[in-house]
């Protein structure tokens, strides 16, 4: 670094009249940061799924906040050292505070909702590519996201419905980072035969607060459960994404292609905390009927690991060879 002052130069406090250098601009958006802080102490103690560790990081938060060290000019920053914090403990991944450009709904929930249907409107429901390739090997997308049911469960029925005559069918996952658990058994009903246990979720006490399984009916037709199917991820396939790719792997449905997800695999909830901040805490966790345990820090390990660039040709070449 250089200096602008010369060094022969006399050095001499600065004039009162003098002018200084501005300081940075508050952003207008810039939050009472000791006020949020407490208030995100609070609701992870209260909430994380895993009572030991909410208690810890309630109390390094609170402990940072009195040391100054959330002084955040904008909601932004704050988000970004706030999250750095709650993950420092156990690497949960769906432990976040989320900064929304756009001022978000108080409600709670309502933040992870009003930007997921910005994306829903903008990605044909969440289905962006249903191609057939020679040799009838059916290509179908789902990104960025599996959205709430209620808003996919047409899309979704149509491109299932679409592929199903197809010999073998190719899920590529590679640019999906989450959604809802609902949605993820809805698909994996055209993909299964039969009612099929999912996954049970675990409360913060330990007990079994809710079941995942496939539904008796789908609209449409399925693609059924014999034929071929392999399903693409990358290491941004995140949260629902990561559990329709296990949950296909573990039955022995699929074969994964491609890279080892992120890891993330407890159930969440949002709190606005701030016109521009959401809170996102797990308030659950998955436990996967046939391992017993669930992708949470480690991703979905794939069958055959690729770069994920290459893992589209590499599952196209498997579904040829096996349709041979």
């Amino acid at each position: 670094m250089t200096s602008t002052t010369s060094p022969d130069a006399p050095t001499s406090p600065a004039s009162p009249d003098a002018p200084t250098s501005p300081a940075a601009p508050i952003s207008p958006d810039a939050p009472d940061a000791v006020a949020v802080v407490e208030s995100i102490a609070a609701l992870v103690g209260e909430n994380y799924v895993f009572p030991d560790a909410a208690r810890q990081l309630a109390a390094l938060l609170r402990r940072r906040s009195a040391e100054g060290s959330y002084r955040a000019r904008s909601a932004e920053e704050l988000a970004d050292a706030v999250t750095a914090d709650l993950r420092s403990v156990n690497g949960d991944l769906h432990l976040a505070l989320k900064y929304h450009a756009v001022p978000v709904p108080p409600e709670r929930g309502a933040a992870a909702l009003a930007a997921m249907r910005r994306q829903f409107d903008a990605s044909l429901g969440g289905v962006p590519r249903v191609e057939l390739l020679d040799g009838g090997v059916a290509v179908l997308g789902m990104a960025p996201l599996l959205f709430p049911l209620d808003w996919a469960a047409q899309p979704l029925a149509a491109a299932l419905s679409l592929v199903a005559p197809a010999r073998a069918l190719v899920l590529d996952l590679r640019a999906n980072v989450g959604g809802d658990p609902d949605t993820v058994a809805f698909v994996c009903g055209y993909l299964l035969d039969g009612r099929t246990h999912l996954n049970t979720m675990l409360s913060r006490q330990g007990e079994a607060a809710a079941q995942s399984w496939t539904p008796p009916f789908v609209p449409g037709a399925r693609f059924g459960a014999d034929k071929p199917l392999f399903v693409l991820t990358s290491g941004d396939t995140f949260s629902a994404a990561e559990e329709l790719a296990y949950d296909l792997q573990q039955l022995g449905r699929a074969e994964v292609v491609g890279e080892a997800t992120r890891g993330g695999a407890h159930p969440r909830e949002g709190w606005t905390v701030h016109p521009h901040l959401e809170l996102s805490v797990p308030v659950a966790r998955a436990v996967n009927p046939v391992s017993g345990t669930n992708w949470e820090g480690t991703g979905v390990r794939p069958d055959v690991p690729c770069d994920a660039d290459a893992a589209l040709d590499r599952a196209l070449s498997l579904a040829v060879a096996r349709l041979a």
